[in-house]
C-alpha cells in the first residue's frame, strides 16, 4: 500500500462516486423487482434468492464494490505502466472467446462458468482506453501526423474487428466513442466533417434510391453555392429560393420525376459553377464537385450493400430505425411495445410492481437492453427524467474531472471513459424510443449483467483513483 492510500477516501470525487452508486442501487432494485415472480425464489432462504437473476446480480454488485475498494489501494501510476499489457491481454481474450466461448443469442461473446457468464469485450473497452491514453500522451505523438492517426485507428480497429466476428455490432460500435478523446487532443475538425458527411450518405443510401440522394446533394450544393457567391445577405435568400423551387418541382410536377428533375438541378448547379468561375472562386467548384461524387459513391455502395449483402432480418432492423413506415410489422414489435410501455407510464408512472407491460413480459430483453421501458412505465416521465438527469450529471462530472487532470494520460483516459458512457447512454435510451438502432448495448450500472457492471466499475474506479492522485506532489 502506498503512503497516500491512508487518506485516499478523503480525496475522491464524492459527487461522481455518489452518482455511480445511486445508478447501481437503482439497477439492483429494478433487478430485484423484476425477479419477484421467478419460480426459483420459492426455494426459500438465501439459496432461493441467489439462484435467481436478481440474486446473481446482487453477487455482481458485491464483487463490484470489492473491486472498487481494491483499486483505491493501488497506486494510480501503475495503470499507465500496464496500459499496453492490459490491452494485449484483452485482445487475447477476444481471440479466445471466438475459439472457446459459448454462443448466447447468436453471438459467441461469452465465457461461462458455474452458472455465471463473462463478456471479454468489457475488458477490451478498458484496455483500449488505457492504450489510447498511453499512446496519445507520449511526447512524440502528434495527431496531425498521418502515421500517428493510422496507429490510433489500429488500436480501435483490432478489438472492433474481433468483436464483429462474434458478431456483436453493439459492443463494436462503442469503440467509436474514442473519437471524443481524439477531438479533445487536436484531431482535425475537417476529418470529423468528412466523417459525419460520410455517415449521412451511408444512412441515406441504405433506405433511399440513388436519384433521390443525388437530388438532395444537388439541393445542398446549390444552396451553399448561392450563399457563398452572393454574400451573406442576398446569398442566403438566393439559395433558399433555388432550393424551394426545385423541391416544389420535385413534389408537384410528376412528369419531371425523377430523372428530369435531376437534369434541371444539374443545370442549375452547372450555372452556379460557371458563375463561380467568373468570380474566380474555383475552389468552390472543386469542393462541391468532389463532395457530390464522393457522396454518391458512398450512397451507391451503401445501397448495394443493403440490398445484396445484408440478410433479411438485418435489413428489417435497419428499416425499423431509418424508415419504420416501410418496415415489416413483425420487425417493429420490440420497438412498438417499448414505446407503448414508456407512454403507459404517463407523468408520474404506474408505481413499482404495477407495470402491466413489465409483469407480462411484453417487451423482450426488458432486464437488459430495454430496461429503460420498465423505468418509463412504472416511474413515468418524472422518473425517466430524473434518471436522464443523473446520467447527464455523471457525464458533466467526467468531463470536469478530465479537464482538471495534471497529466496528459489521465486527461485522455478520462475523456475516453466519458465517451464510453455517453454512447452507452445515448444508444440504449435512444433505441427504446426509436431514435437509435436496436442493438444490444447495456445501460450503465442499471442493465442486468455482471460483465457490464464490472466493466463500468473498473472504468470509473480507475478514473476516480487517478483524480485523487492529482493532489500528489510532482
Amino acid at each position: 500500500m502506498t503512503t497516500d492510500n491512508m487518506s485516499v477516501y478523503r480525496r475522491i470525487d464524492w459527487i461522481t462516486f455518489s452518482v455511480c452508486l445511486g445508478l447501481m442501487v437503482v439497477g439492483l432494485l429494478i433487478g430485484i423487482r423484476m425477479g419477484v415472480d421467478d419460480p426459483d425464489i420459492n426455494l426459500g432462504g438465501m439459496t432461493g434468492f441467489f439462484s435467481t437473476p436478481a440474486g446473481k446480480q446482487t453477487i455482481w454488485v458485491i464483487i463490484a464494490a470489492l473491486l472498487f475498494s481494491f483499486i483505491m489501494l493501488i497506486d494510480s501510476r501503475v495503470w499507465q505502466a500496464l496500459a499496453y499489457p492490459i490491452y494485449w491481454f484483452s485482445i487475447v481474450l477476444l481471440i479466445a472467446v471466438l475459439l472457446f466461448g459459448a454462443t448466447i443469442k447468436g453471438a459467441k461473446s461469452w465465457f461461462t462458468f458455474a452458472g455465471f457468464s463473462f463478456q471479454p469485450s468489457e475488458i477490451a473497452k478498458f484496455g483500449t482506453c488505457l492504450a489510447v491514453a498511453a499512446y496519445l500522451s507520449h511526447y512524440s505523438v502528434n495527431l496531425r501526423i498521418v502515421r500517428h492517426q493510422l496507429a490510433l485507428l489500429g488500436f480501435l480497429a483490432l478489438p472492433m474487428g474481433l468483436i464483429l466476428l462474434q458478431p456483436d455490432a453493439g459492443s463494436a460500435l462503442v469503440f467509436t466513442s474514442f473519437l471524443v478523446a481524439f477531438y479533445r487532443e487536436g484531431l482535425s475538425r475537417n476529418l470529423y466533417l468528412v466523417g459525419f458527411f460520410s455517415l449521412g450518405m451511408l444512412l441515406l443510401g441504405f433506405v433511399n434510391d440513388i436519384p433521390f440522394v443525388a437530388f438532395l446533394l444537388e439541393l445542398s450544393a446549390i444552396g451553399l453555392m448561392g450563399y457563398h457567391l452572393n454574400g451573406k445577405g442576398r446569398g442566403l435568400w438566393t439559395g433558399i429560393f433555388m432550393i424551394a423551387g426545385l423541391i416544389a418541382a420535385y413534389n408537384f410536377l410528376d412528369w419531371m420525376r425523377p430523372v428530369n428533375i435531376l437534369v434541371a438541378g444539374g443545370l442549375c448547379l452547372l450555372g452556379l459553377m460557371a458563375w463561380a468561375r467568373e468570380q474566380k472562386k474555383m475552389r468552390l467548384n472543386y469542393l462541391y464537385a468532389i463532395g457530390i461524387v464522393y457522396g454518391l459513391t458512398v450512397a451507391f455502395a451503401a445501397n448495394y450493400f443493403f440490398n445484396h449483402m445484408l440478410k433479411p432480418h438485418q435489413q428489417d432492423r435497419v428499416m425499423v430505425w431509418l424508415k419504420p413506415s416501410d418496415a415489416p410489422k413483425d420487425a417493429k414489435y420490440n420497438l412498438e411495445q417499448s414505446k407503448l410501455a414508456i407512454s403507459a407510464g404517463g407523468f408520474w408512472g404506474k408505481g413499482i410492481f404495477n407495470g402491466n407491460f413489465t409483469d407480462l413480459n411484453y417487451v423482450p430483453e426488458q432486464a437488459t437492453d430495454f430496461i429503460f421501458c420498465t423505468i418509463g412505465e412504472e416511474q413515468g416521465f418524472m422518473g425517466s427524467l430524473s434518471l436522464i438527469g443523473l446520467y447527464l450529471l455523471l457525464l458533466y462530472q467526467l468531463t470536469r474531472i478530465a479537464e482538471r487532470q495534471r497529466t496528459h494520460f489521465a486527461r485522455i483516459y478520462a475523456y475516453g471513459v466519458a465517451g464510453i458512457f455517453f454512447i452507452h447512454f445515448l444508444i440504449n435510451i435512444g433505441m427504446t424510443m426509436g431514435l437509435m438502432p436496436v442493438i444490444g448495448i447495456p445501460l450503465p450500472f442499471i442493465s442486468k449483467g455482471g460483465s457490464s457492471l464490472l466493466g463500468f466499475t473498473l472504468l470509473v474506479a480507475v478514473l476516480i483513483k487517478m483524480d485523487s492522485a492529482r493532489y500528489r506532489p510532482s
